[in-house]
């Protein structure tokens, strides 16, 4: 990887439990304030509080550029309604919403639902690649010029550019075509924590933007590697794959020396390598992994919110600007815009237009 590449940023707004939107709609200000490209909420069936999806469609309209991406549990839920729930998001944000898959894999959460038991690791992630695939598909079953909006003729909708997917996977089949029209961005941006081996090859298939955890330059770039040479596999042009490390900091106490690089130490809901330190050296571990190359940048999730973000934002990102080594404002007004990613054509537009004319 070229380190002139630019460096993407993104942040974590969860934490405790929170049951207002306002904390939300602060956090996601200041991210966007620093121009990040986007920012996650972390959710599973396992923890209390509202559904991450709901809160970043009500933080939608309170912002306006910064990237939006919920954590959606692909098991357990229905293909279509996720389809359905990620394309609204995209509508209300007018183009800035992505979704982070994940599975869910105990046996407590399987009972909440009672439909099915638990399942292997990679049985659940090999169904979340079905529910990513079906879910562009559905996307693209509307054709983009599919609405008429007719006010004389009454007529809302093109049906002949309205497509059933006719999808057939392990666990579920979905005929479609979609209920929502297709999102402006045509896909919203799909995001995978490639760590693990069993979401790897998911990752690699059908991810925009994979997060991973390193404790080094060379094991981030050797993930990396790993991960473009199996999109190449599949077909994908790997340089259209973002890669970033998943990173937890805690940025309590800047007065400090910090421990040195990463180390092993808390965890934060599981994910992410521990950072204990100030905003400037933060700056510069974020500056010397990019430069190297291994990475295309950092996904941040603070120990403390409220707290840590402000210091990410007004203390490691301002000097990443100051050295010239980060944006100061947002390129476009979609996500795939501020990742550098193309907007996809309809599957089914493009399968049209090459049919031959009688």
């Amino acid at each position: 990887m070229s380190a002139t590449r630019p460096l993407h940023l993104a942040a974590e707004i969860g934490g405790p439990p929170r049951y207002d939107a306002g904390s939300h709609v602060a956090l996601a200000r200041l991210a966007e304030q620093g121009a990040l490209d986007y920012v996650t909420l972390d959710d599973s069936f396992a923890r209390p509080g509202p559904d991450a999806l709901a809160v970043l469609a009500r933080v939608a309209p309170a912002t306006s550029r910064i990237g939006l991406v919920p954590t959606v549990t692909t098991t357990h839920t229905e293909p279509f309604h996720v389809s359905s729930a990620v394309a609204t998001l995209d509508w209300v944000s007018k183009g800035r919403a992505g979704w982070q898959a994940d599975v869910s894999t105990t046996e407590a959460e399987a009972r909440l639902f009672g439909r099915r038991s638990a399942a292997p690791a990679a049985e659940l992630w090999e169904e979340a690649g079905e529910v990513a695939d079906v879910g562009a598909r559905l996307w693209d079953s509307w054709e983009d010029d599919a609405e008429i909006r007719d006010v004389t003729t009454g007529r809302f909708v093109d049906r002949d550019k309205l497509h059933y997917v006719d999808f057939e996977g392990r666990t579920f089949s979905v005929r479609g075509p979609a209920i929502v029209p297709r999102p402006p961005q045509g896909h919203p941006v799909t995001v995978i924590d490639g760590t693990s081996g069993a979401a790897r090859e998911p990752a690699a298939r059908h991810a925009d933007v994979v997060h991973i955890r390193a404790t080094s330059p060379e094991q981030a770039g050797a993930l990396a590697d790993d991960l473009r040479r199996r999109a190449a596999a599949h077909g994908r042009d790997p340089a259209t794959l973002r890669v970033l490390v998943a990173l937890t900091v805690d940025l309590g106490d800047a007065e400090t020396a910090p421990e040195p690089g990463l180390e092993s130490g808390p965890r934060l809901a599981g994910r992410g390598t521990y950072f204990r330190g100030g905003p400037v050296d933060l700056a510069e571990l974020v500056a010397q992994w990019h430069r190297g190359g291994a990475v295309d940048g950092f996904h941040l999730t603070p120990i403390a919110p409220e707290r840590d973000l402000e210091r990410i934002v007004n203390g490691t990102v301002a000097l990443l600007q100051h050295r010239s080594l980060f944006r100061t404002f947002h390129p476009g007004g979609t996500l795939r815009e501020h990742l550098g990613l193309a907007r996809p054509a309809g599957r089914f537009a493009a399968a049209s237009t090459s049919e031959p004319r009688s």
